[in-house]
């Protein structure tokens, strides 16, 4: 498990293509590897990675499998990338973000960034199949960060989270342009929430779910944001 508190960016140093996978090659900023040991869990960009060998103090190499390369952005990582990285969280660690598994859930794409004063605001399309689970004030996690999404407008299928200087600093946000590709990993309470409250739905109203559906779009809502969690948890920037 994770916590979303990204503990620094590590650079790609190797990248040495295997029948089926891919073994990846990171250095790390001093003193993050120390006590690592081959079979630890590394969450690399938000994707959940074993460490398979050790090099020098500060590097470790990690297999990635196809399916990982081709539903995530470590496909696209190439020797020199930057990528945000976590150690697993020990038992008794603070939460300071929320739960992450490591498992990535699908791909956001970066629509549009803003720069208000001491801030960026990254705007990220979402698929509709995932959008349904982001709520305004509650959790998402980007690229191995748990963030807060500020706004959701799920009809044009779009989130936006604001960072602030210091999450700049540790991570690769800053690196980050329009049209570039993030991992997103839904909070799985929500997920768990939503799903529960649309099945029971279903299954108490049948036919009459459409018509639902069309007289809450008049209205501007939808089924999601009655599925929505009474009481989200705090928000993080």
């Amino acid at each position: 498990m994770f916590t979303g508190i990204v503990q620094g960016v590590a650079r790609v140093t190797a990248l040495t293509e295997c029948p089926g996978l891919t073994s990846l090659t990171l250095s790390f900023a001093p003193g993050f590897a120390a006590g690592l040991e081959v079979g630890a869990s590394v969450a690399v960009d938000g994707v959940c990675l074993t460490v398979t060998a050790l090099g020098s103090a500060d590097a470790a190499a990690f297999d990635v499998m196809q399916q990982s390369l081709a539903l995530t952005t470590l496909g696209a990582l190439r020797v020199g990338s930057r990528v945000n990285v976590e150690r697993a969280a020990r038992d008794g660690a603070e939460i300071g973000g929320h739960p992450l598994s490591g498992h990535v859930d699908g791909l956001g794409r970066i629509v549009q960034i803003r720069t208000p004063e001491n801030n960026r605001v990254l705007r990220i399309a979402l698929a509709p199949a995932l959008v349904r689970y982001v709520f305004a004030k509650g959790y998402i996690a980007v690229n191995g960060c748990s963030l807060t999404a500020a706004e959701v407008d799920r009809g044009a299928g779009w989130f936006e989270v604001w960072l602030i200087p210091e999450t700049l600093r540790m991570t690769t946000f800053g690196e980050q342009r329009e049209g570039d590709a993030l991992n997103i990993e839904i909070e799985r309470q929500t997920q768990v929430f939503v799903d529960t409250v649309r099945e029971a739905i279903d299954e108490r109203l049948g036919p009459l779910v459409p018509l639902l559906e069309r007289m809450l779009c008049e209205q501007g809502a939808s089924l999601d944001e009655l599925a929505r969690p009474a009481a989200l948890p705090s928000p993080r920037g």
